[in-house]
């Protein structure tokens, strides 16, 4: 059983969005022939929900300015512009993402007391969204991570996948992930990696569901 987990492919982090990611928006083509040909028989997506006054927002502290580091729940917290917030169209995923094809959607960062990177629980580790429960009722055997952003929420919930579900195999697609700083990206790939998540690109995931539909083509069967 195989799961497409995209994550956060949303206006927000996308160019004109309240905290575009650099290139965000060019995932969405590669995500849109992942779900259509990558042959999975689960799709799911996670979407960043957050309410107006979220402590994340450089907003809620008097002082601070956005990408400064200041604390949320005693902890360090990196200052974000306001983003995603729920109902407005920078929290809508990006127009000419194909969502027909979702199975599931994953909202986070609802609770304004803590962040929450990860689509599996929140940054404190405290509370779970149910993402993990959902995946095991699904029995699926691989994950395969893309989305925005490389070197936060895609790697938090690349990193909880390996923990949470450790009889997954859990892959990361590169070229279908953007994130904030060449060097936060290459940071968060290592440790991706360590974790023993494993890399890959979109042709690998097209390659391999085009080889399934031809053994199962010429079995005899019809292919999926």
């Amino acid at each position: 059983m195989k799961c497409l987990l995209l994550v956060d492919i949303q206006n927000g982090f996308c160019s004109g969005g309240n905290l575009a990611v650099p290139g965000g928006e060019e995932v969405v083509e590669i995500a849109n022939q992942l779900t259509a040909e990558g042959g999975y028989d689960l799709i799911v997506a996670s979407q960043d929900w957050h309410p107006a006054d979220h402590g994340s927002f450089a907003s809620q502290h008097p002082g601070s300015a956005p990408f400064e580091v200041g604390t949320l729940g005693g902890k360090p917290q990196m200052m974000w512009p306001d983003h995603c917030m729920q109902g407005t169209v920078d929290a809508e995923f990006h127009p000419d993402l194909d969502t027909s094809g979702f199975d599931h959607i994953q909202r986070k960062g609802m609770n304004v007391a803590v962040d929450s990177y990860s689509a599996f629980r929140d940054n404190d580790h405290m509370a779970l969204t149910g993402l993990s429960d959902f995946l095991a009722k699904q029995k699926i055997d691989r994950l395969d991570i893309a989305g925005l952003a490389t070197d936060y929420c895609v790697k938090f919930s690349a990193l909880d996948a390996r923990e949470m579900l450790p009889d997954v195999k859990v892959r990361f697609i590169e070229d279908a992930s953007r994130g904030i700083t060449p060097d936060g990206v290459k940071q968060a790939i290592d440790e991706m990696v360590r974790a023993g998540v494993v890399v890959v690109n979109s042709a690998d995931v097209l390659a391999e569901a085009d080889g399934e539909v031809r053994t199962v083509t010429s079995a005899g069967r019809s292919s999926k």
